[in-house]
């Protein structure tokens, strides 16, 4: 299973080797895996930021606690939940999915408004939060897809999110800073790049209900 082997490759990157870039082939196998990510109800209440403009990192990297990997790797992706989840939102989802799956619109009803209903009853930071955590699914997917291709990463909380979404102009669309993570290649002088990984022993980790 080279899952397994990858998995125990990765590590959070300290410091990024900034010569090098990722390719826009490697990147795209990245995006599509990070497309296929499992979502409540399919609805994918988020949007990905690959940011590669080293000025505009520069400037977000005060608000990243002036983390170099910020400026040091590749990419910085920022995964931005969505505020709220209106009506046209679930809308344009059933649209989607009529399209794809050539079904009728019309047919879909019962189950916009299903949805509409639930998510229409939470609070509206009930909302954000439910949406906030979509995105580290998607966020799991990056560190996989990723260590397969060899693509160093660092999954990243350490930073603010008001002054993020302040610098990208985020709240006008919506949007909120959930999650961040660095994509590119371990620098030679990281001082954890050979550490060995530390996890709890799997008979700890897990407990089997029978």
């Amino acid at each position: 299973m080279n899952l397994i082997e990858n998995l125990k490759w990765r590590y959070a990157t300290k410091k990024f080797d900034p010569s090098r870039k990722v390719s826009e082939a490697d990147l795209e196998k990245i995006k599509e895996a990070v497309s296929l990510s499992a979502s409540s109800y399919g609805l994918q209440a988020y949007k990905v930021l690959i940011i590669e403009d080293l000025e505009l990192r520069k400037k977000l990297q005060p608000a990243s606690w002036g983390q170099s990997q910020i400026t040091d790797a590749s990419h910085l992706v920022v995964f931005c939940n969505y505020t709220k989840v209106n009506p046209e939102v679930i809308d344009g989802y059933l649209k989607l999915k009529a399209t794809t799956q050539g079904l009728n619109f019309e047919d879909l009803k019962g189950y916009g408004d299903f949805m509409k209903s639930k998510i229409g009853a939470l609070p509206e930071d009930a909302v954000k939060a439910w949406t906030a955590k979509q995105t580290y699914i998607g966020l799991g997917n990056l560190l996989a897809a990723s260590a397969e291709l060899k693509i160093d990463t660092c999954p990243m909380e350490g930073f603010e999110s008001d002054q993020y979404e302040e610098i990208l102009g985020l709240s006008k669309k919506g949007l909120s800073a959930a999650v961040i993570a660095t994509i590119g290649y371990r620098s030679k002088e990281d001082a954890t790049k050979d550490s060995k990984k530390v996890r709890k022993p799997v008979t700890e980790l897990f407990e089997t209900i029978k």
